[in-house]
């Protein structure tokens, strides 16, 4: 499906969108706070895709902290 790739973003882009750094979202993933995949690794850092649903369904529990 063409729209699969619009529908994962980067660490960068996620971060951006809760308005915290690109860290923080890693530690999130590390911490399974937040769901990811995992890509192949090749620089000095993992890369990850976030899927936007997983994105949105946290936005749309504001109850659940993500202070870990």
């Amino acid at each position: 499906m063409v729209h699969d790739k619009a529908e994962l973003l980067t660490v960068r882009e996620v971060a951006q969108r809760l308005r915290v750094d690109d860290t923080t979202v890693r530690r999130w993933i590390k911490n399974g706070v937040l769901e990811a995949i995992t890509l192949p690794h090749r620089g000095a850092r993992q890369a990850y895709r976030i899927r936007r649903s997983t994105l949105d369904a946290l936005l749309a529990s504001p109850e659940q902290t993500v202070n870990q």
